[in-house]
């Protein structure tokens, strides 16, 4: 009988190298996931940003996945400097974000400014991720695959809940500029946590590009659990990246929410992504790891309905907001810890940068295209009618899973070879 999750995440946070490492990741995370809010709250309340210019913004943050992820993976495999590439990234986007509040205190911020920050700040983070990815190979053994994923992607998806609202209190605290000074701290933190390890690195590989990444390209495409993970991903995040833009503005403006009052409800929302850290494996011995994943891809993006739902009232709205992010924070974490032991447990390790960075050129780029189309239908639409859109899409997103044999796995399956 397989030993309980819960029993295996303890034995994990007493390595030391382990927690350090998860803890370096979940601080880098957050920090990821307070930019999201604060840099585009910097855009809105201190340079009264339009749609257009917000979908600027969200865009450049993504595009460096799109452009370099695959050169990325192929880059870390081959260096296999795993520590070295995850702290001078910590530190490079500390130094980028630190600009922003110098730059707001001379009276010399710019929206050209803040789409540079978003570019750096982007491509590093792409690159912490990827190296990440396979740091975490070094550290756990295949066994504990899933109560490792569930801290690791656990803490990433909590970022996603939680590191918003973070940043709306932040700003409603200190000015939308200088709550990125926690985000400073953040990255100079993480960066000191990862040189404190000394991890037992892979071996580089030989290959060259670009049959380096074709590789990686058609180990994906020849496993149909993974090409069905990247389809799904890549429609849900298209889906989900329309409505985070959106959705700022249409609380902030349309339904007249104070800064402290969405840092709030999305704060308050995070206890969703904790119930779901707790409850995934309880899901998994229930229903398999792939029903999991299923449902949590259905729940992720349908209970954030209840936003373009949300009337001119205030503790309505407020209400209907904590709502979505509970629910969604719970589906969130389903949806990725399930998925991504999955990928874990299917890709061998000379794949595992190339594979990782082939998902987040393709989640990234279409969050480009994402913040580009929302830009476009926020002032084509409205709001509201945009919002809709993209909820409806972000739950038919599920179909690519539903035609793949991911319903039938009920545990971690064998590497695909």
């Amino acid at each position: 009988m397989a030993t309980p999750l819960l029993d295996r995440i303890p034995a994990l946070l007493h390595q030391v190298a382990f927690r350090r490492f998860w803890t370096a990741q979940t601080i880098s995370f957050l920090g990821d996931q307070v930019s999201t809010i604060a840099l585009p709250l910097t855009a809105v309340l201190a340079l009264n940003a339009s749609a257009a210019q917000m979908g600027m913004l969200g865009a450049l943050a993504s595009l460096p996945n799109l452009l370099f992820s695959l050169h990325a993976g192929g880059f870390v495999d081959r260096s296999a400097k795993l520590r070295r590439i995850m702290v001078l990234c910590d530190l490079g986007r500390a130094a980028a974000l630190a600009t922003v509040p110098v730059a707001y205190a001379l009276d010399c911020l710019t929206l050209p400014q803040l789409w540079a920050v978003a570019f750096v700040t982007g491509t590093l983070a792409m690159l912490f991720n990827v190296a990440s990815n396979s740091m975490f190979a070094a550290l756990v053994e295949r066994a504990d695959y899933v109560a490792g994923t569930s801290l690791t992607r656990g803490s990433f998806s909590f970022s996603w809940v939680a590191g918003p609202g973070l940043g709306g209190m932040l700003v409603q605290a200190l000015s939308a500029p200088v709550a990125l000074v926690a985000d400073v701290v953040s990255f100079l933190t993480s960066g000191l946590l990862l040189r404190s390890i000394n991890p037992r690195e892979p071996e580089p590989t030989k290959h060259k590009e670009p049959s380096h990444i074709r590789e990686g390209l058609r180990f994906v495409n020849r496993t149909p659990v993974l090409r069905a993970k990247f389809l799904g991903g890549g429609f849900l995040n298209l889906f989900y990246t329309i409505y985070f833009t959106l959705f700022l503005l249409f609380i902030a403006r349309d339904l007249d929410l104070p800064p402290w009052m969405i840092g709030l409800a999305l704060g308050l929302g995070a206890i969703g992504a904790l119930a779901g850290s707790f409850v995934t494996g309880w899901f998994t011995r229930r229903i398999g790891l792939g029903l999991t994943f299923i449902a949590g891809s259905i729940l992720f993006p349908g209970a954030l309905v209840l936003v373009p739902f949300a009337p001119s009232n205030h503790w309505v709205s407020f209400g209907l907001v904590i709502a979505a992010e509970l629910l969604s924070g719970m589906g969130l974490m389903l949806c990725d810890i399930a998925g991504s032991s999955l990928q874990q447990a299917l890709t061998p390790d000379r794949f595992r940068s190339r594979v990782q960075g082939a998902y987040l050129a393709l989640i990234h780029g279409v969050r480009t295209a994402g913040a580009l189309v929302a830009g476009a239908l926020g002032t084509l639409m409205g709001y509201r009618p945009a919002l809709w859109l993209a909820v409806i899409g972000g739950v038919i997103s599920v179909l690519p899973l539903l035609l793949a044999p991911v319903a039938g796995m009920k545990t971690l399956p064998d590497q695909a070879e």
